[in-house]
């Protein structure tokens, strides 16, 4: 059960990061209460952790209890998957070319992410998102002495761009999900799951990376501001690897880090990246924007033990 300095590093997409202090295995709700009531025990901070395919770790990793969710069985019923949160998403669009159902193609190629995660930052690209799909939300709350679970409907869940309730309420721990999908041809679902494995293909690095490091900006007062950002109008928002572009910056190496040459939103490991590597890449970029533009990016992944 709990186990004392597991590294991180082969937990996450980036492949960086130091030693957890404190490691805990959870299979279910009782065993993530457990846990909790451990770490409160003992005064320590606790980190749920899903598929790390969105988060940079400390080099001198984190001082607390991670608690690694193992949560991973699901349940289809005609054209509801019933899944618990630490689900791979990669299994759910398997499980969508078997059956016909289309809501979760844009999903493809992300092997790492979890049900949980996507939910808790509302994931998405090609114009569809988790918000899309969820219809109910079965979450714990961390703070109440029972950890009572609640559930939250859609409407419920304060889904906005790259946005959730469960983002900005620490509080809350998801525990599993209901996602309605939609029947489908299942040419057509396989059709568009090809499309978007070979974009990814064309256009995202292979190298180790947590995927886009940036919020596009969507601001509307910001993107009528310039002459030079008119032709993203129509697309109601400017990209952040665009921006970063047009700093130069564009390959830009610290350590064992990169700004992609093949995505200029993505940081890449090279071999050896440091997360300090990764953090200064991330301050250079934010302060060449804002110098070149007045535009403040905002971080699309999430730090731990910083």
């Amino acid at each position: 059960m709990l186990k004392e300095n597991i590294s991180l590093k082969t937990l996450t997409s980036f492949q960086i990061g130091g030693l957890a202090r404190y490691f805990w295995p959870a299979e279910g709700a009782i065993d993530i209460k457990s846990a909790i009531e451990w770490a409160k025990g003992k005064g320590l901070p606790f980190f749920i952790l899903a598929g790390g395919s969105n988060l940079l770790v400390a080099d001198q990793g984190f001082e607390g209890l991670i608690i690694k969710l193992q949560t991973t069985n699901y349940k289809l019923q005609t054209n509801i998957v019933h899944c618990q949160a630490g689900v791979k998403l990669s299994d759910l669009v398997k499980l969508s070319l078997d059956q016909g159902l289309s809501g979760l193609e844009w999903a493809s190629g992300i092997p790492q992410a979890t049900v949980g995660g996507a939910i808790w930052g509302n994931a998405g690209a090609f114009g569809r998102n988790m918000a899309s799909v969820v219809s109910e939300v079965e979450v714990m709350e961390a703070q109440n002495a029972k950890r009572k679970v609640k559930s939250y409907q859609n409407k419920e869940c304060g889904f906005a761009y790259k946005d959730s309730i469960f983002k900005q309420n620490k509080n809350l721990i998801i525990l599993s999900a209901d996602l309605v999908l939609e029947k489908k041809n299942k040419q057509e679902v396989k059709e568009e799951v090809k499309k978007v494995l070979q974009y990814r293909k064309d256009h995202h690095p292979s190298q180790p990376s947590a995927g886009s490091v940036f919020q596009n900006i969507k601001d509307k007062k910001i993107i009528s501001s310039r002459p030079e950002f008119a032709v993203f109008q129509e697309r109601k928002e400017i990209p952040a690897g665009w921006l970063i572009e047009q700093c130069g910056l564009k390959g830009k190496t610290i350590g064992g880090a990169q700004i992609s040459t093949k995505h200029t939103n993505f940081i890449v490991n090279t071999g050896k990246a440091q997360a300090s590597d990764v953090k200064q890449l991330i301050s250079s970029a934010k302060q060449a924007v804002w110098q070149k533009f007045a535009i403040t990016l905002e971080e699309e992944i999430q730090y731990l033990g910083f």
